[in-house]
């Protein structure tokens, strides 16, 4: 029986974890949230570890508001390098594999052809580059661990891009969207699938960067175009440019993710965008 400690589990991941864990009845989880076990605080983390074993951490807690960690790089700061700086100290020192959910954002967005794992980092936005140097808290240390990078992230938990353009297109007629910055949407529950077959087939040996995402290729425009199509809403997707949408943090205009490695590394096949979509909208629509 693997023991896996699974942090921020009130988000999207963490929930869509908690969701599946009932199919891998050899993997014993427990789920915390910062409000239970903060990161932050290193007292915290060996009262914690002190008195219950693990295996494997999945850390799932991150500060992820892209605009406010622009003025709140403080916080931002002390959950996404600190925190991560943390579990790293404590998984040297009881021996635990850690894996680690990073973003697109490590990346300024200015590539011509898929990221791959190996291509240097360059972040342009302050929650950029707190992932940046939290990856490389963990490149750092001596410990198991992998770094697995994910974009355009959405669930039937929590709030999210399908969530908000489902919302306003049934309240507006047309919606403004951008569609000059070019990803790939990312099914958390896709992703949670393929976080627990590392575990499963005991993958985690040395330090590893992964790519993951859903395939295929999209605009943030077509993202919202397929979301109001699925659900037969009567609502106008109109398409700008990002300058026309200012917000406070960069965004990368191009994040797509080359994903050979985790495939070839898992012997997995990773679902297309639209069906995955497909399969959250039908969920969410069910509650």
């Amino acid at each position: 029986m693997k023991n896996i400690l699974v942090t921020g589990s009130q988000g999207q991941l963490g929930s869509e974890i908690n969701a599946i864990e009932s199919n891998y009845p050899d993997l014993n989880f427990s789920f915390t949230d910062m409000d239970e076990l903060n990161i932050c605080s290193m007292e915290q983390l060996i009262s914690f570890f002190s008195s219950n074993q693990f295996d494997y951490i999945i850390n799932c807690a991150a500060y992820t508001a892209v605009d406010k960690a622009e003025t709140e790089q403080a916080t931002a700061k002390k959950i996404n390098i600190d925190g991560v700086n943390n579990l790293v100290s404590i998984s040297e020192q009881y021996n635990i594999s850690l894996i680690h959910i990073s973003t697109d954002y490590v990346f300024d967005g200015f590539n011509y052809k898929p990221y791959v794992e190996t291509d240097l980092t360059k972040s342009n936005s302050f929650y950029g580059y707190t992932k940046e140097e939290g990856e490389k808290r963990i490149i750092n240390g001596s410990i198991n661990a992998v770094i697995i990078r994910t974009s355009w992230l959405y669930s039937a938990f929590g709030n999210n891009f399908v969530k908000t353009i489902s919302k306003h297109a049934n309240a507006k007629s047309e919606l403004n969207v951008v569609f000059d910055q070019i990803g790939t949407p990312t099914y958390a529950a896709d992703l949670a699938k393929a976080i627990i077959q590392f575990i499963v087939q005991d993958k985690i040996k040395g330090i590893e960067i992964y790519h993951y995402s859903n395939e295929g290729v999209c605009s943030w425009y077509d993202f919202a175009q397929e979301i109001v199509a699925f659900q037969k809403i009567e609502c106008k997707i109109n398409p700008i440019e990002g300058k026309g949408y200012p917000a406070p943090a960069n965004r990368p205009f191009y994040s797509v993710f080359n994903k050979e490695k985790i495939k070839r590394c898992l012997n997995i096949e990773i679902p297309y965008w639209k069906d995955s979509l497909k399969v959250c909208l039908s969920i969410i629509n069910k509650k």
